[in-house]
């Protein structure tokens, strides 16, 4: 890119995902200047110890001033309080987006206090691992990973098309939905199943029959890739849970309907029910890695440690 997307990019936050993208406009020369807020200074020491961005600041207001894009990368709960804080820093023109999972709770949190002539593009980036810290980042972690659009009515096509531009030069495919059709999506293919796995390993840490030990000692794949989803950020997940009440409710009250119907096959001894199940979801895994949104790799796609074979 010969020109930089952007003059001067802030981010606000920067764990895993905030990073990754400062790394990635590093890499891909997407703007003249990152200015990064954190309100930790051992967080913001570490950013800058790691060399992710040109300036670093305690204070939001500080970074944004004269930003051309400015991206929200916290948890979705202080969206609006920290909206409100650098509302009256922002510059006409600016570009203002997020990072976060939920998108219509964010986008009522954010729009009330964003001024007349700043546009308001939400995004998702569909990535991250359960690590959290500005030393988790790397640049490989949108790549050929899904990041969703919410812009709402009326935004300038322009804006949202910058903000395309940009997401895909992290090496991400863009799709543009409303936020209320992103949260129930987002609901089933992300929300529930943390919330199963945060259940299903706090089950297991409480049973008086199995030691905790012997949970760790004896983690077979499924139990252990439980454990990874669950070792995700506490106060991020608490959020989403939070601000996506509705349609997370939504699709626990199906799972809750499909997991009855489950147990009554296994009561009743129906293994035609099982085997038709089974064989219908084998196939939504087959789809999930032809789509190229993960590997067919043994062991869930990840090295086993020590050099041990898969299931020894």
């Amino acid at each position: 890119m010969s020109e930089p997307l952007f003059r001067r990019v802030a981010l606000i936050g920067i764990g895993l995902i905030g990073s990754s993208i400062a790394l990635n406009i590093k890499a891909s020369g997407l703007a003249g200047h990152v200015a990064i807020a954190t309100r930790r200074r051992e967080t913001l020491d570490k950013a800058e110890e790691l060399g992710l961005g040109d300036s670093y600041h305690l204070e939001a207001s500080e970074a944004v001033r004269d930003a051309d894009f400015v991206i929200l990368c916290v948890p979705v709960g202080i969206c609006g309080a920290i909206t409100r804080e650098i509302a009256p820093h922002l510059k006409q023109g600016a570009i203002v987006s997020d990072v976060g999972s939920v998108k219509g709770a964010v986008i009522a949190q954010m729009a009330p206090h964003l001024p007349e002539g700043v546009q308001f593009v939400p995004a998702h980036p569909l990535a991250g691992t359960e690590q959290s810290g500005p030393e988790a980042g790397f640049v490989e972690l949108f790549h050929n990973r899904w990041c969703i659009l919410t812009p709402p009515e009326g935004t300038d096509p322009a804006a949202i098309a910058k903000v395309e531009t940009f997401w895909q030069a992290c090496g991400a495919n863009v799709e543009t939905m409303t936020a209320e059709h992103h949260d129930l999506v987002l609901a089933i293919v992300s929300h529930v199943p943390h919330l199963i796995a945060y259940n299903i390993v706090g089950t297991a840490a409480d049973l008086e029959e199995v030691t905790q030990s012997e949970v760790v000692k004896f983690s077979a794949s499924g139990f252990r890739d439980f454990t990874r989803i669950a070792a995700s950020d506490p106060t991020m997940w608490r959020d989403v849970f939070l601000t996506n009440r509705d349609a997370v409710l939504e699709m626990l009250a199906r799972f809750s309907e499909d997991l009855a119907t489950l147990q009554r096959a296994i009561r009743w001894g129906d293994g035609d029910a099982l085997f038709d199940l089974f064989t219908r979801t084998r196939a939504i895994r087959r789809n999930v890695i032809e789509a190229g949104q993960d590997t067919a790799k043994p062991n869930f796609g990840r090295e086993p440690a020590g050099g041990a074979k898969p299931g020894q």
